[in-house]
C-alpha cells in the first residue's frame, strides 16, 4: 500500500525524488508502505516535470529528496514536487532534506555576500511546505530561518553505535576537526564513555572555498585511537590534514566518522591514500560506485528518518531524535 491511514482519517504518504532511490526505498520499507507513484523527467532544456500517479487530497505527505551533485537540479526538483503536492490539495507537506542544501552558507563572512541557507528556506516555504526534517545541519541556527517547525535529527547514535561496537575496547579519544565542532565532539565523548577530547586548531581563508590549514592539535592523542568527527566531508582536504596532524602527534590510528559524504573530487583519492583506518558515514547522500573505497563503511539513515516520520504523523515527540538519545 502507498500510505498509512488512522481511525481519524489521517493518511500518511511518502513521496521521493530521483536523487537517491535506494534511501527512499529503505525508508518506505521501514514504514511498511509503498512510495507514492510519480512520473518525472527532464525536458531538453533541463526543465523538470513532475506528476503524481495517485490522489493526495487531504493526505499528510512526506516528500524526501537527497541533494548530491548536481545539487541545484535536485533542489529544484524537490521544490517542484512540493508545489505539485500543494496544488493537489495535500493537507500537510513535510519536506525531508537529509543533507540540507546550501547549509554552509548560513551567515555573512564579508560584505555583499548572500545568506543562501536562508534563501533556500524561503524557497521551501514559498513552494508550500509546512515542516522541514533534516539531519545534522551544518549550523543549528538554520532552524531559525523557517517560520514553521524544523525537526533537526542527529545521526550520532547510528555512527557512535558502530564505533562502540568495533572500537569500544580501545583507548579512544574524540577529535573535533576545528573549534566550531567542539560541542558535537563533546556529545560524542560522553556517548563513548566519557573519553578524552581534542581538537585541531586550523585557519581558513573565506576567499578560498574548500581550503583550510590544520595548524596544531590541542589535547593529548598520543597512543590513542582517534575518532575524528565532522558533519560532512566535501573535498576531504580538511580531514586529511587533521589526520596528518594527529599522526604527527603520536595517534595510534585515526577513524573518521561523518554524516554527509559529499565526496567532491578529489575526496576519494585523498581518503584512499591517507593513513585512515576507516571512514564511517551515513547514506544521507548516495555514493557512486566509482567513489567508494576499501576502508569506507556507509550506514543507513533510513531507520532514523522513519522514526521521525512516524512521530510527526502521530503527533508524538521527536525530542529524543534531536538530542541524539537512542
Amino acid at each position: 500500500m502507498s500510505g498509512i491511514s488512522t481511525k481519524g482519517e489521517k493518511h500518511l504518504v511518502l513521496a521521493a525524488g530521483r536523487a537517491h532511490p535506494v534511501l527512499a526505498q529503505e525508508v518506505a520499507s521501514e514504514l511498511g508502505i509503498d512510495l507514492l507513484p510519480m512520473d518525472a523527467w527532464d525536458f531538453a532544456n533541463g526543465e523538470i516535470y513532475v506528476r503524481y500517479g495517485e490522489s493526495v487530497r487531504g493526505a499528510d505527505v512526506f516528500v524526501l529528496q537527497a541533494h548530491p551533485a548536481p545539487l541545484n537540479n535536485w533542489l529544484v526538483e524537490h521544490l517542484i514536487m512540493v508545489d505539485a503536492l500543494k496544488r493537489a490539495s495535500a493537507k500537510r507537506i513535510t519536506a525531508i532534506a537529509p543533507s540540507y542544501p546550501y547549509a554552509r552558507q548560513d551567515k555573512k563572512h564579508r560584505g555583499r555576500e548572500p545568506i543562501s541557507a536562508r534563501l533556500v528556506a524561503d524557497l521551501y516555504r514559498t513552494a508550500g511546505i509546512d515542516r522541514m526534517i533534516s539531519v545534522d545541519l551544518h549550523a543549528p541556527q538554520v532552524q531559525g530561518y523557517f517560520d514553521g517547525p524544523v525537526d533537526h535529527l542527529m545521526a550520532m547514535p547510528i555512527l557512535s553505535g558502530y564505533v562502540k561496537e568495533h572500537y569500544g575496547d580501545e583507548d579512544l579519544c574524540v577529535v573535533s576537526p576545528d573549534a566550531g565542532r567542539i560541542a558535537v565532539a563533546e556529545k560524542w565523548a560522553k556517548v563513548l564513555g566519557s573519553v578524552p577530547l581534542a581538537f585541531i586548531h586550523k585557519s581558513r581563508d573565506p576567499k578560498k572555498p574548500n581550503q583550510a590549514v590544520a595548524k596544531r592539535v590541542i589535547g593529548n592523542v598520543s597512543g590513542k585511537t582517534c575518532i575524528l568527527v565532522d558533519d560532512m566531508i566535501d573535498t576531504a582536504g580538511t580531514i586529511v590534514q587533521a589526520v596528518e596532524a594527529l599522526k604527527e602527534n603520536g595517534a595510534n590510528s585515526v577513524v573518521v566518522a561523518t554524516t554527509h559524504p559529499i565526496f567532491s573530487d578529489p575526496a576519494t583519492e585523498r581518503l584512499r591514500n591517507a593513513d585512515i583506518r576507516e571512514v564511517i558515514c551515513t547514506n544521507t547522500l548516495p555514493i557512486p560506485e566509482e567513489k567508494k573505497f576499501e576502508t569506507l563503511t556507509q550506514l543507513s539513515i533510513a531507520p532514523l528518518l522513519a522514526r521521525a516520520i512516524r512521530a510527526v504523523f502521530d503527533d508524538g515527540s521527536v525530542t529524543s531524535l534531536f538530542d541524539g538519545d537512542v
